[in-house]
């Protein structure tokens, strides 16, 4: 399974090489395998031996495309879907190269969960404008480029269709 750390370029990519007995598991990530048991786990956190050291991951937030965590007192973010993001991020109004396209574009149909930004607002270039909720999974939609939004095309709540305008970045 792969797992994209948020606001870098790295992805890990992990796997269960081996069921054990009581909650144990041989992963694989990066190449190398690592003994894992699960000592607890709650709706509020985990607690886990990897390689023989103790750690506790703490839920902050659990959507259908990211998870943040607090392991050992960090926080970490991981993109669920890496592949899904760029799907819909490489299809949101810009042409290959082109950071003039002045209107970011939905790719998919979709209802609006919450927007991030209002007008006048400064955006960089991956920034998440709004989330789009489409056959159960919540998709950020990210801004195409530098600027400011100038006007949003959306309401909380409201349904989107494909290549509908949702926000006009300059």
């Amino acid at each position: 399974m792969k797992f994209k750390l948020e606001n870098t370029e790295e992805t890990l990519d992990g796997e269960i090489v081996k069921s054990l007995d009581n909650n144990e598991f041989i992963v694989k990530t990066k190449g190398k395998e690592h003994h894992l048991r699960i000592l607890n786990m709650t709706h509020e956190k985990i607690e886990f031996m990897l390689d023989n050291i103790y750690h506790v991951a703490k839920y902050v937030e659990n959507s259908t495309s990211k998870i943040t965590l607090v392991v050992d007192g960090v926080k970490i973010t991981f993109n669920k879907r890496p592949d899904f993001d760029k799907i819909v991020y490489k299809n949101s109004g810009v042409e290959s190269g082109v950071d003039s396209q002045v209107y970011l574009k939905s790719q998919i149909p979709g209802r609006i969960v919450s927007i991030n930004v209002a007008v006048g607002d400064k955006v960089n270039k991956g920034d998440v404008v709004c989330v789009l909720e489409s056959m159960k999974m919540q998709v950020s939609i990210k801004s195409h480029k530098d600027g400011v939004i100038k006007s949003l095309k959306i309401k909380q709540g409201a349904p989107v269709a494909k290549n509908d305008v949702l926000a006009e970045i300059e």
